[in-house]
């Protein structure tokens, strides 16, 4: 299995409009966030985590031809905010893509986007989605993908855990038992916006207490805020734990 960080940044992305800290007009370029997605290429398939605003420039930069599956976490705007542009892979692929969410995240789904769903005249084009709602594991190619039911503040969102990886991004609290169906996982990609506390989102410390107690082999953190420089941040880090970058492939 390998996942792609096709993106690593809050829902401003960074640099932020307007913005003229460090890390914002920083040279280095794993300081440049776009919004948060993930590419887990599984055997045959491609499996793509959240549709992230800039979906179209992410797919461009990584050479991203084919998805045969997209799972959404919730649907918050940076997270579904690229959902158009799933259109360009029916196109490619033929026929609809299986997408899989919670009840919350489809019923916003549909509204927000329902020009999708219903009847419109020819011409412009929009996506070909078959959607599912999740209540259980989900069965993709030859992966069991367990979908793991974190809190992000008041709004119950997915993580999920496909084999030895997990990711669990916007997650504020995680009930007991999403931390048992995380036991034993290898690699671990989890949200840690600052350090600063946040009311629905881990912060570092926090984010390295789940690490600190499921004990994976290696840990990535995402969702990042520019309160973060990417150098500065990694060498304060404990030894197994780093920032994730947009455009970083990592093996499981």
């Amino acid at each position: 299995m390998q996942a792609t960080f096709l993106g690593t940044g809050t829902s401003h992305g960074i640099p932020v409009i307007g913005c003229h800290c460090r890390v914002c007009t920083s040279g280095d370029p794993r300081n440049q966030r776009t919004r948060c997605s993930l590419l887990v290429r599984a055997g045959q398939a491609n499996l793509l985590i959240d549709a992230a605003t800039e979906l179209r420039l992410q797919a461009v930069r990584e050479g991203l031809e084919r998805v045969d599956a997209v799972l959404f976490t919730h649907p918050h705007a940076d997270h579904i905010g690229g959902l158009d542009d799933l259109r360009r892979f029916n196109e490619i692929q033929g026929g609809p893509l299986p997408c899989y969410a919670n009840d919350f995240t489809l019923r916003e789904i549909r509204q927000r986007y329902g020009y999708i769903f219903r009847e419109t005249q020819l011409g412009g084009g929009k996506p070909q989605l078959d959607l599912h709602e999740v209540d259980g594991p989900i069965p993709l190619s030859d992966l069991t993908v367990q979908p793991v039911p974190v809190w992000h503040g008041k709004l119950p969102i997915l993580g999920y855990r496909l084999g030895d990886l997990a990711y669990v991004t916007d997650c504020s609290e995680m009930p007991e038992r999403s931390l048992a169906l995380l036991r034993g996982v290898r690699v671990l990609i989890i949200g840690a916006l600052r350090h600063r506390p946040h009311p629905t989102h881990f912060n570092i410390e926090q984010a390295l207490e789940v690490v600190q107690h499921l004990r994976p082999e290696r840990s990535y953190l995402t969702h990042i805020c520019h309160d973060l420089d990417h150098e500065a941040t990694n060498a304060a880090l404990p030894a197994g734990v780093e920032l994730a970058y947009d455009g970083l492939t990592i093996e499981v």
